[in-house]
């Protein structure tokens, strides 16, 4: 059910591909809640989350490859809206009994679509008969569809170029909607959302931050909290968000490690103890850093150095502080979706 602290979301399984972000904007931008999972956790987050729709993105791999990428069973079973994305769309079709194979005719960049029947998701857009200008990024094709869907487009290399079945409110793309370059994608993906999977286009990044701060207060209770604040957009986001939920329980630390720009530490404690009244230690370790770098010149070395004494020198300060149950920390999605191998198997490593 939807609620102000739980919005109707669309979940985004990702494959991989170096748009998926892009989707999750076009689907905020449209006033709705999106959520992106790597495809491994995505059976989890469809139970946790029990999305409205579901996107499935594109990715480098071929639906041929051993051991290539699938969505769990139960976003085709669920019943609830499905889309998929050039790997989504081969990934929808071997799934529901369809087949696809890797194609000699490649489609990259640029490409034209030629729609052959109507369809809820052209709806106020394209109509039978018209050519319409898409991105293409793939190199499998469909060969035959899963029972009971239907073909809405071809291109020049993809006979099934759009397929669907509009009873099940599933369809499969070959092209990316989410780019610039396919002019009317955002449309395309406002009308998946809107008109098929029904969800009012009324979620903002307002009602977002009112969930988190109810979110934040719900989980820490009367417990204190500890934040690494750098000044840059992520912690800074967490910090102030946790700061509006608990107020006072919440205790930051900058460590102050000498690589910053001049005035850059007192500049961040200006801000943040004067202008937002959030409780902020300053450690001057700028010394204990320098020191440690000294004659290395390896840009791997000098970062793995950094980390291993940021952590030291924040240890050492919480163990100063005492009582501290949670530690909060501020990360951007593409540290979630790096954070998981493509693979599955161990995590690459973050810059």
């Amino acid at each position: 059910m939807k609620t102000a602290n739980h919005p109707d979301t669309v979940l985004i399984v990702d494959f991989g591909s170096q748009f998926t972000q892009l989707i999750a904007r076009r689907i905020r931008e449209a006033g709705v809640f999106s959520e992106i999972v790597p495809f491994q956790s995505a059976e989890a987050a469809f139970r946790r989350i029990n999305p409205k729709a579901v996107i499935l993105s594109g990715g480098p791999a071929s639906t041929g490859d051993i051991g290539s990428p699938r969505a769990p069973q139960i976003v085709f079973d669920s019943g609830v809206p499905v889309l998929g994305i050039c790997y989504g769309q081969m990934a929808m079709c071997v799934q529901m009994g369809g087949v696809a194979e890797s194609s000699d005719h490649r489609e990259f960049g640029r490409a034209f679509v030629e729609i052959q029947k109507d369809s809820p998701l052209f709806e106020g857009l394209w109509a039978p008969g018209q050519r319409h200008q898409v991105w293409m990024s793939h190199g499998d094709r469909v060969i035959s569809l899963p029972k009971g869907f239907e073909v809405f487009g071809k291109s020049e290399g993809s006979p099934f170029a759009i397929f669907g079945n509009i009873e099940r409110k599933m369809y499969g793309i070959m092209f990316h909607p989410e780019v610039v370059h396919t002019p009317d994608g955002a449309r395309l993906l406002r009308n998946f959302v809107h008109n098929i999977a029904g969800i009012e286009g009324d979620w903002t990044m307002r009602a977002y931050r009112e969930h988190a701060v109810e979110a934040i207060r719900k989980q820490v209770g009367k417990g204190k909290v500890i934040c690494a604040l750098s000044g840059g957009v992520d912690s800074s986001v967490a910090a102030l968000l946790i700061h509006e939920a608990v107020g006072d329980q919440l205790t930051c630390i900058l460590v102050d490690h000498g690589l910053m720009r001049k005035d850059e530490a007192a500049g961040v404690v200006a801000m943040f103890r004067e202008h937002y009244n959030l409780p902020l230690i300053l450690v001057n370790a700028s010394d204990r850093f320098i020191d440690a770098l000294e004659g290395e010149s390896d840009p791997e070395k000098k970062r793995k150095t950094i980390g291993r004494l940021f952590i030291e020198v924040f240890e050492e300060e919480a163990k100063k502080l005492g009582g501290a149950e949670f530690l909060a920390q501020g990360t951007l999605y593409p540290d979630v979706i790096e954070s998981v191998s493509f693979t599955g198997g161990p995590s690459v490593t973050i810059k």
